[in-house]
């Protein structure tokens, strides 16, 4: 039977495309692999001598994928993901530690109520990290971080903790007066979360009274509405234990969904494949 060209393609030919492919040059795609430019330029020839076709259009001072090239592209990268999915899988040494960062809500209502079912399945010491702002900013490869936004940032891992949703929440003993819960004291937190004006513009609350206490973090805002102090505008999904044990009422049937939510995010340094599976499958929420 006749062979095919297409058998034994030699794989660093292919991995300097894919490089150059990514990287947009291949002086670039030279210092990721580790060899000289003229190193990937030559191999970049003999591939395309070997399948028959151009992959890249060469100018001055840049490269330009053909239409070949593009099409080809997204299979070489799902081959690439594959045979390192499968390594790991199948080689790899999981992480015996495994630091998370995330702000003292999330640890406290999110992390730790679904700990059992995290420590079922992953076989590793976890250590937890409270987030600051600063530290949020920084760059950490070897950290599992949760991230509050739309999930817009590059990384290997990152999937949604849960859906947003919101609305205002008070202590049974508050709303107990009688009085309207719009005529009650308000607390407030600081942040990139809708807060009381977005909730009066949608459903035409009044915007006052203004609230009688602010938070920078939602922890002690939410400590402050268990007491009784005010009508706190919070996620639902974070406080749904509070919803459930009777701490807190919702005061409207009506709520906001938000685009922007917590989401976990890790690079394949901080922790393996199998370890992802496992926090994913712990700590996501169900029907998101």
């Amino acid at each position: 039977m006749e062979r095919s060209r297409f058998e034994n393609l030699p794989l660093e030919w292919v991995r300097a495309f894919e490089a150059a492919a990514r990287c947009g040059s291949f002086t670039a795609a030279a210092e990721e692999t580790g060899v000289t430019q003229s190193a990937v330029s030559q191999r970049i020839d003999k591939l395309e001598k070997w399948l028959g076709t151009r992959l890249f259009l060469r100018q001055a001072r840049s490269i330009e994928l053909t239409v070949e090239g593009e099409a080809w592209l997204p299979h070489v990268r799902s081959a690439f993901e594959t045979l390192r999915d499968s390594s790991e899988g199948l080689f790899g040494v999981a992480r015996n530690r495994l630091t998370i960062s995330a702000s003292a809500s999330i640890i406290d209502l999110w992390i730790l109520p679904r700990l059992s079912a995290l420590l079922g399945g992953i076989d590793a010491q976890l250590s937890f990290r409270t987030m600051v702002l600063s530290a949020d900013l920084q760059q950490e490869d070897d950290t599992i971080r949760v991230r509050y936004g739309a999930g817009d940032w590059p990384g290997a891992y990152k999937f949604p903790l849960y859906s947003e949703v919101m609305a205002p929440l008070a202590a049974p003993g508050l709303l107990a007066s009688g009085r309207p819960w719009a005529d009650l004291p308000r607390i407030a937190v600081s942040g990139p979360r809708p807060g009381w004006k977005e909730w009066g513009a949608r459903f035409g609350t009044p915007t006052t009274p203004l609230p009688v206490l602010r938070f920078d973090t939602f922890a002690p805002a939410l400590s402050a509405a268990r007491a009784g102090h005010g009508v706190l505008f919070a996620s639902l999904p974070l406080c749904r234990e509070d919803l459930e044990s009777g701490r807190l009422q919702r005061v409207s049937e009506d709520a906001l969904p938000h685009h922007r939510t917590y989401w976990l995010m890790a690079s394949r340094e901080a922790v393996s494949r199998q370890q992802w599976s496992v926090l994913e499958a712990a700590l996501r929420e169900e029907k998101i």
